[in-house]
This record gives C-alpha cells, structure tokens and sequence, in this order.
C-alpha cells in the first residue's frame, strides 16, 4: 500500500462504495495515487469492495460490521469471519454508544469482542476503529483482545479525551483525522498534542462532503492542509510525514 519512492495523499477511512458509482471512485482514487484504505460496513458488502480494490495499486477495501448496524446485522459475524483471512483490513468496527445507538450497545461489545480475537488469532491484520462516546472501553477492549503484535489499530474521527488520546498513543495506536475534525476548536487542539508519528489523513467521505451528493471521492488535501496548518509545517513536509506514518503502519 505504499511507495518509498514519493510521498503521496493518504485517505486511511473512506466509504467509496456509498458514491453513486462505486467503480468510479476506485478509479478516480487510483487515477489520482491517493493511498486509499475504503471501509465498508457490512461483511456482505466486502467482496464486490475487494474486487474492485485488487485491480489497483492505491486503493484496498477493509473488511467491516459497523457498530451502528450490529442491532440488524449482527448475525453476519459468521460471514464477518469467512472472509477475514481473505484480506489484511478491517473496517469499519468498533463501538458507538450515542443515544441512537446505546440500545445495542451491550450487543455491539460481544461482537467488537469477537472481532478483536479473530484479529489477534490471525495476526497481522491493520483495523479502522469508531469509538463513538465510549473510547475507554474501546481502549479496554482492545487491551483485552488484541495484544500488542497481533494487529495494529487506527483511531478514525477520534473523539476521546487527552487522557484517552495518551493512553491510545501509549498502546500503539494511531489515529486518521479528516478536516472537519480540525475545523472543531476543541478537537483541534487536541489534535495537536497527538505524536506526530502516528497521524493518518481520512475523509470519512461521503459523510464530510462538502457537496453532499457528490459523485466523487472527498477531497483528502483539506486535513492535509490543515494539519500543516495545525504542525506549522510545509506540505511537502507534511506530505512526507504521513506517508511514511502509513509505511511505518503497514510495514
């Protein structure tokens, strides 16, 4: 998923199959050499995302059962589990304990669970987490599952505290950071006292278009920009840093 030989845009969360033409928006991000990580967000959705990302060198699709659909879609865990050795990804998981959600809540923590210990049996495998209102016990879970060197997990639109974000940082973790999260004066600062060695660039598209509707993939270079902005650094400067943070991660 990376090159050595230039720094390149890196998109670590994204929903290209959510565009109105999902083909298009591999394409467009591989005609583009944005380094692509697309999510889905149910298990079923994953074999049509794996084939269009395996004809390219920029884009692949991350195995996913979104903790927002576990009340419905709970029991495709088993299908969850089929395909997890066909692919080194997985997202979107993780848990999201928000007032539309809380009610699946205890279900969604069995099924994340699960997910960590298939992850860590495997070995190897780089996840995109939600933690939605309920980072600690996402950081415990994760503790609990996945030990240190059986996979490494990315904190995507991270919400937590500062003394979650330390202790995140402290258990390996990096986190993807789309602009809307550095337009925010609070997440922003934040942001800021993240090690720089573990900062990823996302859009979460289409869900932070600016144009909603739009026909394709969100535009990474605003969290690029604004992240230099936030660094006082350069975009070429930038630019490198994330690309190798990505190399570093997948390495």
């Amino acid at each position: 998923m990376t090159d050595r030989k230039t720094a390149r845009l890196v998109d670590f969360h994204c929903h290209l199959d959510l565009y109105p033409d999902h083909a298009a928006a591999v394409a467009q991000r591989e005609r583009e050499r944005v380094f692509t990580l697309t999510v889905t967000t149910t298990p079923k959705a994953f074999p049509r995302n794996k084939e269009l990302a395996d004809r390219t060198k920029y884009v692949r699709a991350a195995l996913g059962l979104h903790p927002q659909l576990v009340a419905e879609r709970a029991q495709e865990l088993s299908i969850w589990k089929e395909y997890l050795p066909s692919t080194r990804y997985v997202g979107e998981v993780g848990l999201d304990a928000g007032r539309q959600f809380y009610a699946s809540f205890e279900q969604q923590k069995v099924v994340f669970a699960e997910i960590l210990s298939a992850c860590a049996a495997t070995g190897d495998k780089v996840l995109s987490v939600h933690s939605v209102r309920c980072t600690k016990v996402v950081l415990d879970t994760i503790d609990a599952r996945l030990p240190v060197g059986r996979g490494r997990v990315v904190l995507h639109w991270f919400t937590g505290s500062a003394s979650e974000a330390r202790r995140a940082a402290d258990m390996g973790c990096y986190f993807s950071i789309n602009a809307a999260m550095l337009r925010n004066e609070r997440s922003a600062a934040l942001v800021r006292t993240l090690p720089k060695e573990r900062i990823l660039t996302e859009t979460d598209g289409p869900f932070t278009d600016n144009a909603p509707g739009g026909v394709g993939p969100a535009d990474v270079k605003p969290a690029r920009d604004g992240l230099a902005i936030l660094f006082q650094m350069g975009q070429n400067e930038i630019d490198a840093l994330i690309s190798e943070n990505l190399r570093e991660l997948v390495s």
